[in-house]
């Protein structure tokens, strides 16, 4: 069993892969961090595990879990089954280096657009020859409104909706609006960019908010919420292996 770890900027999540199917699948709270994954070891009979962390982790919290497991600290020096072409490769946040690991898998030998609607939203680019070239970062949904509320001096901070109509006639409705709609508008743009460019393009819509995002997009995609979490497994299993 492998034990994956996804610690992102505003959650954790967890999974556990037997043979490459995702068997579990959890959120946990930082407070109970290393707690959780002790039990999870446990419960699951993990043997291997993988950590990919946008922040950092105590130098005791990684001791207490290698203790029980065989660890992998996901970083820029860690072997991935595709070549990167980033010019600063040290640089790179290690849960696009999963996206990337996880298309190659699904998707070997096909140009591919990963786009990870999170915290922020970014594109990344791997071409049929199973080369990463780069991508974009732009900042998510939810950091757009709160950007708003923390710029300006009347505007409130919105729980995201989609908006009714086009054109707002109140100001939490044009909010609304030019939020998700400039969202949905820079994907589309971006996806039809990349398509004039590669021909054959696969597009992955993954993150927090593929979910809102999905359906209202009008290019052909392929939703997937455990994307990075499987492309985890992928490094994890190509670095056993």
């Amino acid at each position: 069993m492998n034990l994956i770890v996804d610690i992102g900027n505003t959650r954790i999540k967890t999974a556990v892969f037997n043979s490459g199917e995702l068997v579990y699948n959890e959120v946990i709270i930082k407070e109970n961090f290393v707690k959780s994954i002790l039990e999870l070891i446990e419960i699951h009979n993990c043997e291997n595990a993988i950590i990919s962390s946008v922040g950092f982790l105590k130098k005791n919290e990684i001791s207490k879990i290698k203790s029980k497991i065989n660890l992998i600290l996901l970083n820029s020096s860690t072997k991935v089954p595709f070549l990167n072409n980033y010019s600063t490769p040290k640089t790179l946040g290690v849960d696009r280096i999963a996206l990337v690991a996880s298309a190659v898998s699904k998707f070997p030998n096909k140009n591919v657009l990963i786009i990870d609607a999170g915290t922020c939203i970014t594109y990344d680019f791997v071409n049929n020859k199973n080369c990463y070239l780069g991508g974009a970062i732009s900042p998510g949904i939810k950091m757009r409104y709160k950007s708003l509320k923390t710029f300006t001096e009347k505007l409130p901070e919105l729980i995201p909706e989609s908006p009714s109509e086009l054109i707002g006639d109140s100001t939490e409705k044009c909010i609304h609006s030019g939020i998700i709609n400039g969202v949905i508008n820079e994907i589309n743009g971006t996806i039809e960019q990349y398509t004039q460019k590669n021909e054959d393009l696969t597009v992955v819509l993954t993150g927090g908010d593929v979910n809102f995002l999905a359906n209202k997009l009008k290019n052909s995609i392929f939703a997937n919420p455990n994307f990075l979490l499987e492309g985890l497994n992928t490094i994890l299993t190509y670095n056993i292996q």
